[in-house]
Parts: structure tokens; C-alpha cells; sequence
């Protein structure tokens, strides 16, 4: 049986899920874009990246989505005509994805590349603000429909909502999306709950910054300390 707020804290998984597969492939698409911009020998490599990403993770989730998700909301009054409209992005995205992977040049790869998390970001948020919500209010048990279905709610398990620490690995991002990845993470943690950030280097930018948006209210504990992985735990008292 589900724990009362095992829809909040459900959506919220989903939610989470949705933040990390959006930095991800924008964190890549980006490696992409600059490569092109600095003639960098290294853009086949990052082009790659990209398109093992989405391969990996991206598609999954969106076939996991079809089967589940957009499943239960065909037939909710007001949800069929979004479904169909989502399902037509998969699509798309599956093409974006392929045409990223067969571009002939660096400005076609570029070019597909920001294509491709363009729509991705416009499609999460559609999911986000409109199909979580028309799904929630009709009274879907999220809990139950996915339950164990890691490519929806990725490493976000009902456990973790409870308070249990879950991990954030960050190492393989672009510096420059990795705070904003951990905020958001935070952002969507209770009293008591907290996660455990993995890193390549010691953050302590990071915690001068928590120090200063957040005094007082956050908890920091060393779990490892390098030299190769540094593990804190990052909670809320």
C-alpha cells in the first residue's frame, strides 16, 4: 500500500528525473555546440557522447513513459489530444537523436544538437505543468503504476523521499551545470531528507555558497574525502 503522500512524493521523483535527463542532455548538447565553435579536435567525441546519452537514457525514458504514463492518460477527458501531441515529440525526438548522430559536418551536428534540447526541454515542461497534474487530479496511482520503473523516476526512490540518502553523482557533467543540478536537488528536499553529492574534487566553492543562500539551513557531512571521490551528505536539519 502506498504511504499518503506517495503521489507527491512520486511526482516529485518523476520531476527530479526529468531535471537530471534535461541537464544531462543540455550539459552534452552544449559540449557539442562549443567544440564546433573552438575547431576542437575532440567534437566527434563529444557528438558521441550526446548521442549515447540519449540513447541510453533519453529514448528509454520516453518508451517507459509511453507504456505507463501517456497509457493511463488517453483516456482522461481532457489528456487525449496532449497524449497524442507527445507521443508525435517522441517521435521527433527519435529523429533529432538520429539526425544528431548521421550529421556530415560540425555545423549540422551543432545545429541538431541544439535542436534536439530545445525540444526535449519544451517537452519536460509539458509533462511537468500538464500531464503529471491532469494525471494526478484524475486520482492515476503513480505509486503503483510505476512502481520500480527506474527509467521514469531514475535513482529517486520512494526510500529517498523518506529520508533515506540517495546519491547525486556529478563528475560526469560540465562544470559549469553542476552546481545547478545540486541546487535543484536540494530545492526538492523535506525536513530531515537529505542525498549524498559525489564529486572529482573537493567542493568547497560549494559549501561557501550554501553558506551564503543558505545559513542555517542545510547540513553538510564529509562521507569520503578524495583523492580520487569526494562523498558528502547534503540535507536539510
Amino acid at each position: 500500500m502506498s504511504q499518503p503522500n506517495g503521489q507527491e512524493s512520486t511526482v516529485a521523483a518523476i520531476r527530479a528525473h526529468h531535471t537530471e535527463l534535461a541537464l544531462g542532455v543540455a550539459g552534452r548538447a552544449v559540449a557539442v555546440q562549443n567544440a564546433v565553435d573552438r575547431l576542437s579536435a575532440d567534437f566527434a567525441e563529444r557528438k558521441n557522447e550526446l548521442v549515447t546519452y540519449c540513447e541510453r537514457h533519453v529514448l528509454p525514458h520516453a518508451a517507459a513513459e509511453e507504456k505507463t504514463l501517456y497509457r493511463a492518460a488517453a483516456d482522461l477527458p481532457r489528456a487525449g489530444l496532449l497524449v497524442s501531441a507527445m507521443l508525435a515529440e517522441h517521435n521527433t525526438l527519435v529523429s533529432l537523436v538520429g539526425g544528431v548522430r548521421t550529421a556530415r559536418t560540425p555545423g549540422e551536428t551543432a545545429a541538431a544538437a541544439g535542436a534536439l534540447r530545445a525540444l526535449f526541454e519544451s517537452h519536460l515542461g509539458k509533462e511537468n505543468d500538464l500531464l503529471l497534474p491532469a494525471l494526478a487530479e484524475a486520482g492515476v496511482d503513480l505509486p503503483g503504476l510505476l512502481d520500480g520503473m527506474h527509467e521514469i523516476l531514475g535513482g529517486h526512490s520512494h526510500a529517498a523521499t523518506q529520508g533515506t540518502p540517495d546519491e547525486l553523482d556529478v563528475r560526469s557533467l560540465p562544470p559549469a551545470l553542476r552546481h545547478e543540478k545540486i541546487f535543484a536537488r536540494f530545492g526538492e528536499l523535506a525536513g530531515g531528507e537529505s542525498y549524498v553529492l559525489v564529486n572529482d574534487h573537493d567542493p568547497k566553492p560549494l559549501r561557501h555558497r550554501f553558506e551564503a543562500e543558505h545559513a542555517g539551513a542545510f547540513t553538510w557531512e564529509y562521507l569520503e574525502r578524495g583523492p580520487e571521490v569526494w562523498r558528502v551528505r547534503i540535507g536539510r536539519p
